[in-house]
């Protein structure tokens, strides 16, 4: 047989991976290693070789731009190397869509009829307030978002409404779990389903019917899944069905990617499948296409601490342009102007301000460096997030403050109203007298906190929530740069004019502007220059898993996720000081840092540390 076209351009083992045959195969695949051109090359090989008709593939992903490049890159593929009158008949999809069509076609088996409605996340917490206040409790008792929590992690571990109520334990859970049933009744009864519910009743469908399961094994020869590391088990226990007795599933992922735990994914399903495949066969990928062997070797670095979980060492024929640049700030306003600077040089060099991110783990990091680029003229984009000022409890807070300033100011008044409710509101103007506005602004903004009570909406617990929390702290922080109420407010309303301008020009800005966002929603990303800033203890990683030995190897991914987003330049940022919750503190280089080859690291001028010794870092302490 003459060799395919579609081998063109591929290495040695991404060859391989298109040209397996016989078993299961689970492709490990580094960052920046080509992999969706992988799996679209074998899909479409199956194709070419008359193993599959385009109708016997399934193409599974999480996003619907992750879908629809590898529909578009198949329809390329078998439009301009396969002559095939029914390439359009392929499914490439998320795992929502995949389940949506199913049920739509098969859910009267199971009592779901074809024109169910699917509610968004709102919708859901409508129908739990109602349910919970049936049961004659309160969401101050049991927080809506912890309910929806909850049952969404029931759903991702396929537990059925009536295990959850057999198996919980104390009273919360109880109560949870007499939710989750009373939840899953009344969509039934609206023939309605929730995202989470899509996958849960298609896994069920499946799982209950095995001559619909054969019908579809008879139909999906080929299981084909990108970004595996990423499955939920009930996702992972859909693919399972999928494959059937068939057995030829592909599954694509890299375990030191997986940044989701938080969300139910389970990096754990890679090894998994070579448990309940044991014929699998496996393929690394680790020659990487994106990034200089300078920041690779960081990112080796980094991830090959982690021991729970299959490390691939990534290396590239592509040479370093330059070292790894290292800033030691006096603050996080000496960062942030550290990053402008660093941007200007950038784009005086010919990169274009698009092709620049700035990374962080919080949302809220993200305030200084919004302002200092406003102040510098540097047009940004927020990825996947609202502006600091545009965020609704930043709105709420700084409500609450400018009606304590200005009690006329009925646009205030009425934003509480909305946010607090009637009572709460109410009770909150009927004290607002003992709040002595010539107070501090950070003293202002606290007494208004604790007279409304407004923090009580929040679990800490809740990740969610704990970034709501975070944006108030760092509020806080802005409040006690400004003491002055009158000079605070002030400084709330230029920034927010900056804002408007910046939205006159939105368009324009979208297409040329400094890429700002958290380093969750640079997955998948890449960028000529990255910032990866705040690499601090607390942040990288974070407090809330600082102390729990899996979370910090899932900070540590994150860590890695951030550093391989880069291909040419990669420069790395922490504080000796950072002002948080309305107070400056010492900072704590981030554990993670030292795990980088010192070699890579070029210090760039640091002239409040005096000592080169404090750049040592004793992971030991922890």
């Amino acid at each position: 047989m003459l060799k395919s076209k579609l081998l063109d351009g591929l290495n040695f083992n991404q060859q391989k991976a298109v040209l397996h045959t016989g078993s299961p195969l689970l492709i490990l695949a580094g960052a920046g290693s080509g992999k969706t051109r992988v799996l679209t090359h074998r899909a479409a090989y199956l194709v070419e070789t008359k193993q599959a008709n385009p109708q016997n593939l399934l193409l599974l992903t999480f996003t619907n731009k992750a879908a629809g490049e590898m529909k578009n890159r198949m329809g390329e593929i078998l439009s301009s190397t396969i002559y095939n009158p029914q390439s359009n008949s392929l499914f490439a999809g998320t795992f929502h869509s995949f389940s949506c069509r199913l049920l739509r076609k098969y859910g009267l088996k199971i009592g779901i009829e074809s024109n169910f409605t699917i509610y968004d996340s709102d919708d859901s917490e409508n129908l739990i307030r109602t349910l919970l206040s049936d049961t004659h409790y309160t969401p101050q008792e049991f927080k809506i978002s912890s309910l929806m929590y909850y049952i969404e992690n029931c759903k991702n571990n396929f537990i059925m409404p009536e295990i959850a109520a057999t198996a919980a334990s104390g009273f919360w859970e109880s109560v949870a779990a007499k939710i989750y049933v009373k939840y899953q009744l009344a969509l039934r009864k609206n023939q309605a389903l929730d995202f989470s519910d899509l996958i849960f009743q298609a896994t069920q469908l499946l799982t209950n019917d095995k001559k619909l399961t054969e019908q579809i094994n008879n139909l999906y020869k080929y299981i084909l899944v990108d970004e595996y590391q990423d499955t939920n088990q009930t996702q992972y226990l859909l693919t399972k069905l999928l494959a059937g007795p068939n057995r030829q599933i592909t599954a694509v992922g890299d375990a030191s990617q997986s940044i989701y735990g938080w969300r139910g994914a389970d990096y754990k399903n890679l090894t998994a499948l070579t448990r309940d495949f044991p014929e699998t066969t496996v393929i690394n990928l680790e020659q990487n296409y994106r990034s200089t062997q300078t920041i690779l070797n960081a990112a080796n670095g980094i991830i090959s601490q982690n021991k729970n979980h299959p490390v691939l060492k990534l290396f590239t024929l592509r040479s370093s342009l330059e070292p790894i640049h290292l800033y030691i700030a006096n603050d996080e306003i000496d960062e942030a102007n550290y990053v402008c600077q660093k941007i200007k040089d950038l784009e005086s060099r010919g990169l274009a301000y698009k092709d620049i991110a700035v990374l962080y783990r919080m949302n809220s990091q993200s305030r200084v460096v919004e302002e200092q680029f406003l102040k510098n003229n540097i047009p940004y984009v927020l990825v996947g997030g609202l502006r600091f000022y545009d965020r609704a409890e930043v709105k709420d807070i700084l409500a609450h403050i400018r009606y304590v300033y200005n009690r006329k100011d009925d646009l205030s008044l009425g934003r509480l109203y909305k946010s607090m409710g009637k009572r709460r509101t109410e009770s909150f103007v009927g004290g607002i007298d003992t709040i002595d506005k010539n107070s501090d602004s950070i003293d202002v903004l606290n007494s208004a906190l604790n007279l409304s009570n407004y923090m009580s909406k929040f679990d800490s617990t809740d990740e969610d929530d704990a970034r709501h929390i975070d944006n108030i702290d760092e509020l806080k922080s802005v409040a006690s740069n400004f003491p002055q109420l009158s000079d605070f407010l002030e400084n709330v309303a230029l920034v927010q004019n900056e804002y408007s301008l910046q939205e006159k020009n939105k368009d324009k800005t979208k297409q040329t502007g400094v890429r700002l966002m958290t380093i969750h929603a640079s997955k998948g990303l890449e960028f000529d220059a990255v910032f990866a800033i705040g690499f601090e203890e607390g942040l990288l990683p974070h407090s809330r898993s600082s102390m729990d030995a899996p979370q910090v190897e899932e900070e540590r991914r994150l860590c890695y996720v951030a550093i391989t987003r880069a291909k040419d330049f990669l420069y790395i940022t922490y504080t000796t000081h950072r002002l948080q919750f309305g107070k400056s503190s010492y900072s704590q280089v981030s554990r993670f840092l030292a795990d980088i080859p010192q070699d890579l690291l070029k210090n760039d001028f640091i002239s409040q540390i005096k000592d080169s010794d404090e750049l040592v870092y004793d992971s030991s302490d922890y």
